[in-house]
């Protein structure tokens, strides 16, 4: 994916809404988007699991169980460069520390919890993970460029829920907005083509469903149908590996992709549960490579966040 970069006075990153989509549209179907846990021990602790995602050919980083409130990424505590702005540290604002090491727009998971729909067995989710308006605003403060509206498993996410959300987001943030469930998380049907539409018409920029072959019943020709619907629409398509199978062995990453390409969809997604907060990296290669060949795989891994 080509970048497209905007320095802001502050000589950190930043990702433009409308030049990033354009950019992924360009891309035409070769866009990586790695989920990575970052409160957790990353894989190995000289560096962040972010990194370990860009190194294996990953395009965009998608930040998942992250506190807007309280952020913290483990793995840089070694490497922060703070100064360039008055007052800021780390522990303020360890975003743009990690986009100055990977050089990649960093996104953040966010939940619209229906809480009509809660039940004693369903996980509680802290204020900073919740799709509020107050989150909104805060991970723009931070320098989110994109949030992605969906829900862990067991958290009572639903669509209703979800559709409401990216009507508040698009009124407190300016960065592009991702929305669907790659899985049940707790309430409701996955697969929802009247949904997809209501999230378009709320506003989501890009609209995630699970890939086919991730969730029972989800197949190639229903997937397709689905995404033509939804690129009508002038909307982008997500397929979503969220149900583990990020830890599975590289033939089924590879057949998930290519069956994802012949749907259509516009990026290419993969879960964070394959090991320690992170799919296992040589199966982000292997989709990679499977979507986009060695050569932009071999550059994307190689080159430096300077060029």
């Amino acid at each position: 994916m080509k970048r497209i970069l905007d320095c802001r006075a502050s000589d950190f990153l930043t990702f433009n809404r409308s030049d990033l989509i354009r950019s992924i549209r360009k891309a035409e179907g070769r866009t990586v988007l790695a989920e990575v846990i970052p409160t957790v021990q990353p894989l190995y602790p000289e560096v962040t699991n972010a990194e370990l995602a860009r190194a294996f050919g990953a395009d965009m980083i998608l930040l998942n169980m992250l506190d807007v409130f309280h952020p913290y990424i483990k793995g840089l505590e070694s490497h922060a460069l703070f100064g360039n702005v008055p007052g800021e540290t780390m522990s303020d604002n360890p975003i743009m520390e990690l986009k100055r090491l990977v050089g990649l727009p960093i996104g953040v998971n966010l939940e619209p919890v229906d809480f009509s729909e809660k039940s004693e067995d369903m996980y509680d989710v802290k204020q900073g993970r919740l799709a509020t308006r107050e989150a909104f605003a805060r991970a723009s403060e931070l320098g989110i460029d994109f949030i992605c509206l969906t829900g862990n498993p067991n958290t009572g996410v639903t669509n209703e829920a979800i559709e409401q959300a990216i009507i508040n987001a698009r009124q407190e943030f300016a960065g592009v907005i991702i929305a669907g469930k790659m899985h049940q998380a707790g309430v409701g049907r996955v697969l929802d083509q009247e949904a997809y539409v209501r999230f378009a018409e709320a506003g989501a920029d890009i609209i995630l469903i699970p890939a086919p072959g991730t969730v029972p019943g989800v197949r190639e020709n229903e997937f397709y149908e689905v995404t033509r619907e939804i690129q009508a629409l002038d909307k982008l398509v997500l397929a979503a590996i969220g149900t583990s199978q990020e830890g599975s062995d590289e033939a089924t990453i590879r057949d998930i992709a290519l069956s994802s390409k012949r749907g259509g969809t516009d990026i290419f997604h993969i879960g964070d549960a394959g090991l320690s907060g992170i799919a296992t990296p040589e199966n982000i290669q292997a989709l990679s490579i499977a979507i986009r060949g060695r050569r932009h795989t071999y550059i994307r891994m190689a080159a430096s966040v300077n060029r």
